[in-house]
């Protein structure tokens, strides 16, 4: 009885979406402009994004150089925005604001453009070239929109963007010093440090800097261990200073032990 029931529920919605389709396909038939905008906007307006956006894309073209134009251009990009297809709406959205530049929905089209880019940014694992793009988008919005209402959001949004850019420079210094190529790893802490200053990173950047030039002294010739050795108390000495209290005090204050009995024991032989 369940499964027949089941079976009879399936049936009505496969019936329900041809009849839907065919219904779309009837309005399309007409070539009535106006008839399948107005259809459209039904769907529209009820929320039924992707119906809407088959529509609208129909009769587009019958709008090219009309004062419709950039309405059709909005709405057929909020479809897609709306619909999650954010690939595509970004595309749409940028040639909206390419192409109608003073229409009553620029600020609104640029905003989904932003939001648009925000959502199809990766984890910070990944290369991370979107999230400058995003960054980008959303710091133009802020620019031309000053007194928007939106500001909040873009500013929680770049935040965000912000940490991923700062999380990503993290994990590609830290990749070097895992797979133990310790003076790449010196190099990419310290340039990730110059990028991002203010990264929420720093005190560990700072310290795998410190843990990178000690095991790279560690694992020199014998000739150029003096050298490095020094190097790691300069690393450890500009670490304790920003960060006296810090949670990686007791391992950073063995290094520098050890660093120092190996100058002493050198410089006396010397």
């Amino acid at each position: 009885m369940k499964q027949n029931l089941n079976y009879i529920v399936a049936l009505i919605a496969v019936v329900v979406a041809f009849c839907s389709c065919s219904n779309i396909q009837r309005v399309i038939n007409t070539g009535d402009a106006e008839l399948i905008f107005d259809r459209a906007m039904v769907y529209y307006n009820a929320e039924k994004w992707s119906k809407a956006a088959t529509l609208f894309e129909t009769c587009a073209p019958y709008y090219n150089n009309t004062m419709k134009e950039d309405t059709l251009a909005f709405y057929m990009a909020r479809c897609r925005f709306k619909d999650g297809d954010y690939s595509t709406s970004s595309m749409m959205f940028d040639e909206f604001r390419r192409s109608f530049g003073r229409s009553a929905f620029i600020e609104s089209a640029e905003a989904m453009y932003a939001i648009s880019l925000y959502n199809m940014c990766p984890g910070p694992e990944r290369d991370q070239s979107r999230t400058s793009q995003a960054i980008i988008a959303i710091s133009e919005f802020m620019s031309h929109y000053p007194e928007s209402e939106q500001l909040s959001l873009f500013s929680e949004m770049t935040d965000d963007l912000t940490w991923r850019l700062h999380e990503k420079s993290f994990i590609n210094a830290y990749t070097y010093y895992k797979i133990e190529r310790y003076n790449s790893a010196i190099i990419a802490f310290r340039n990730a440090l110059k990028q991002y200053p203010d990264s929420h990173r720093r005190e560990d950047l700072m310290y795998y800097t410190v843990m990178s030039a000690y095991k790279y002294a560690a694992n020199s010739a014998e000739d150029k261990q003096l050298d490095r050795f020094m190097e790691t108390l300069d690393a450890y000495y500009t670490f304790v200073m920003e960060f006296p209290e810090s949670k990686y005090k007791k391992e950073v204050d063995e290094v520098s032990e050890v660093a120092k009995r190996f100058i002493d024991m050198n410089q006396v032989e010397e």
